[in-house]
């Protein structure tokens, strides 16, 4: 019979833990992983030594709250490895990552960052950077990727993606489906101009500035990206 009874505190540790999570989801998505502990207990609803009990620390906190864009990361390089055109999974790969990044920025700063005892950032950060080296390296044998492409150009391409500021979280993802189809035009070995993905309505810049000036925006200062291991 005792069994069968609820058990309000597993459910309360619970329901605790979900906020916690939505709370830093929303939280690292708008404003990046330097959001304190204490303004996420705060929006969550919990104290902070409840926070603490549930994740020990910000690195276990953000690895939980990433877990399911870890899992789309591995799932879009396993995508684009099993695609037989090497030109379209390089294309893949660097379009879906673009649009996953786009719409977390919290993420991207995961992602980039050197988090200690981080592993599953690592994992993904690494399984990403061999997938495109291994794809750029098909794609230029084929004559498809211009011969200079270095992984370092990816790493630009993602810190200029991260600073994409829209409207909308549409328009954000809209606004990089853009900015990769640009960026796919410029890789190509010989260029051809398709047709680009609708623009997007971005954010308006500083006071004084036209509409959409300052729009793409971000941190220029480099960040660690480990190379993959062989």
């Amino acid at each position: 019979m005792t069994d069968d009874l609820p058990h309000p505190l597993r459910s309360d540790a619970l329901d605790n833990r979900q906020r916690v999570l939505a709370a830093a989801r929303g939280l690292f998505a708008a404003e990046g992983v330097t959001v304190p502990m204490r303004e996420i207990a705060r929006h969550a609803g919990v104290g902070p030594a409840t926070l603490y009990r549930r994740f020990p620390t910000k690195q276990a906190l953000i690895a939980a709250a990433f877990a399911e864009e870890v899992r789309m990361c591995h799932a879009i390089v396993d995508e684009g490895l099993a695609e037989p055109d090497p030109w379209r999974g390089f294309r893949l790969v660097i379009e879906k990552i673009c649009v996953l990044h786009a719409r977390n920025r919290g993420f991207t700063e995961a992602f980039a960052s050197a988090f200690p005892g981080a592993r599953e950032f690592t994992s993904a950060r690494e399984r990403a950077l061999a997938a495109v080296a291994e794809l750029a390296e098909r794609a230029k044998r084929a004559g498809h990727l211009r011969p200079d492409f270095v992984l370092d150009d990816l790493v630009l391409v993602l810190m200029a993606n991260r600073g994409i500021r829209a409207t909308t979280a549409a328009g954000q993802v809209a606004a990089s489906r853009r900015f990769a189809a640009l960026v796919l035009q410029a890789l190509q070995a010989a260029p051809h101009h398709a047709p680009l993905p609708p623009a997007a309505r971005l954010a308006p810049g500083a006071p004084g500035e036209p509409a959409g000036r300052g729009a793409v925006t971000g941190d220029a200062r480099p960040r660690p990206w480990p190379s993959p291991r062989h």
